[in-house]
């Protein structure tokens, strides 16, 4: 293992017993992180950016290269500035479809162009609160910042938390907020077609499920729980012979983990299994725009997502989360050795996997595989406005958007079950919204009454499900410029930032470019 692939090692740690001041402190590196930090500070705020980790752009840059963009008309601001920025790598006027490290560049030169500090390797200590506002918070190592305003841009909502902020972790039920598509959802997509047994010794139940399978059926449809969607790296491939790293079995390789795939593999009624495709390409290995390289994602009934391995995460200490962290890696790299070399899975898959390795180019500082794992969703927050199924079928619209979502509500499997003593995968959602639809500036600061200094653009304020349509990086992005723009408001007359009059944000929204509500011509991109 590279010593810098982890989500969080105490060597990085440093004493630093400063206190530094700011007006606008960011919290977290991901690419809203970046996109707010560099917004403030293009309005002159003087701004702090603190990340839990060595590297900036999230999921982006963090292996996540096929942009799930839905629409793209409604995609603004510098988050298409950043898609523009891209194309340079590939002699495009836009790329949407690009490698990590492209990203990673592209970020450190938005940060470059501006006037702000940057510290990494910063993990939340401490929250110091004034009344309902934040004035410092402090990080391991002792570094402590006193700002004026503060966003929380973590995929995990950290900051959020230790504030006092209302938050949720789970899912809803359906009747939660009168939706259709929430909690517990035995459907079809990603889904085992057919029987497979999940048993320890095939046929006996007595013998126990496999690992990660719950030996009960499922809640009633629609049910609320605390599961979350899985989670996976996405992984940068490649399948050039001179650049490919070959896969290597991990030293805590478990086979109990893959004996449900190898049982997958070899049903009687196998055609392809959603992973190899009639003419040999393997599916969800997405080229990216050098071709030679892919964003290699979940894909079939059993994948890369580590399912029902994350409950934990989002309220986990840092120790418990790099345990966690470990764990899907470990379960990630041997399912590709597992697939490459065990000689139970058959020939076709075997060969067909061992074409493909790791980019010797990309994340040369941790092994070659992704610094980012892809927490798809952890809390979010619960705000004045919470986005539902009714905003993203239109039924219902907000007066106030500082941003459009327009991806389907798109849930990955939160658990595995028994039933009639088969194996089933329950969570997975794909539906598409009724089109493009506003996000509430209420969605992304707390609820009146609560925290007034603090903007909350990632763990926003939505349901389980509508959070799987909002959970898009674009989105992220345009949810942080905006979030930004109203800390410049805020700032700017004293006032909080849930009283920041949606008049005066929209002129800043639309002379920065972003897209809050549909353009005259619905297909222009």
């Amino acid at each position: 293992m590279s010593h810098n692939l982890h989500y969080f090692h105490r060597a990085w740690i440093q004493s630093d017993p400063r206190t530094l001041e700011a007006e606008v402190c960011v919290y977290g590196g991901t690419s809203a992180g970046v996109v707010a930090a560099v917004a403030a500070a293009r309005r002159g705020r003087t701004v702090i950016l603190l990340q839990p980790g060595l590297h900036l752009g999230g999921m982006t840059s963090g292996g996540l290269g096929w942009t799930d963009y839905g629409q793209k008309h409604v995609i603004g601001g510098m988050s298409r500035q950043f898609y523009r920025d891209l194309g340079k790598f590939t002699n495009t006027d836009e790329q949407w479809h690009f490698e990590p490290h492209a990203a990673e560049q592209t970020y450190r030169a938005m940060l470059d162009d501006v006037d702000l500090k940057v510290f990494k390797a910063q993990y939340l200590d401490k929250v110091q609160m004034d009344g309902k506002r934040i004035a410092s918070v402090t990080c391991l190592g002792g570094l402590t910042v006193k700002a004026h305003a503060f966003v929380d841009v973590t995929y995990e909502g950290d900051l959020m938390a230790r504030a006092g902020v209302s938050y949720t972790v789970g899912r809803e039920s359906n009747d939660t907020y009168g939706e259709k598509l929430n909690g517990v959802q035995v459907r079809h997509h990603h889904q085992f077609s057919h029987p497979v047994d999940p048993y320890v010794e095939a046929g006996n139940p007595q013998s126990g499920t496999l690992p990660y399978v719950n030996p009960d059926d499922a809640a009633p449809q629609g049910s609320g729980d605390h599961r979350i969607q899985a989670y996976c790296f996405r992984v940068c491939m490649t399948d050039k012979p001179d650049l490919r790293v070959p896969w290597a079995k991990p030293a805590d390789f478990d086979p109990r983990l893959y004996v449900l795939a190898t049982r997958w593999f070899n049903s009687d009624k196998d055609e392809y299994n959603e992973v190899l495709r009639a003419d040999g390409s393997m599916a969800k290995f997405d080229r990216l725009g050098v071709k030679h390289k892919t964003d290699t994602n979940n894909h079939g009934p059993i994948s890369s997502d580590f399912i029902g391995a994350n409950y934990a995460w989002p309220e986990a200490d840092y120790i418990t989360r790099e345990k966690i962290f470990q764990q899907h890696v470990s379960y990630q790299q041997g399912y590709y050795w597992h697939m490459a070399n065990d000689p139970a899975i058959p020939d076709r898959y075997r060969e067909a996997y061992s074409q493909w390795g790791l980019a010797r180019d990309e994340f040369e500082d941790t092994g070659h595989w992704p610094h980012q794992l892809y927490v798809r969703e952890a809390r979010r927050m619960v705000a004045d406005h919470v986005l539902t199924e009714a905003d993203c079928r239109h039924e219902r619209t907000c007066d106030d958007p500082v941003g459009m979502g327009s991806y389907n509500m798109d849930s990955h499997n939160c658990q595995r079950i028994v039933r009639d003593g088969r194996v089933l995968n329950e969570g997975d959602v794909q539906v598409a919204p009724a089109g493009p639809y506003g996000i509430s500036y209420k969605c992304i600061v707390p609820k009146r009454g609560e925290c007034e200094n603090l903007a909350v653009p990632v763990c926003c304020s939505t349901s389980h499900i509508c959070y799987g349509s909002v959970r898009m990086e674009p989105v992220f992005m345009i949810l942080g410029e905006s979030a930004a723009l109203a800390i410049d408001l805020a700032l700017r007359d004293g006032a909080a930032l849930q009283d920041v009059p949606y008049d005066a944000l929209r002129p800043e929204l639309d002379q920065a470019g972003q897209v809050v509500e549909l353009p005259s011509e619905a297909g222009a991109v």
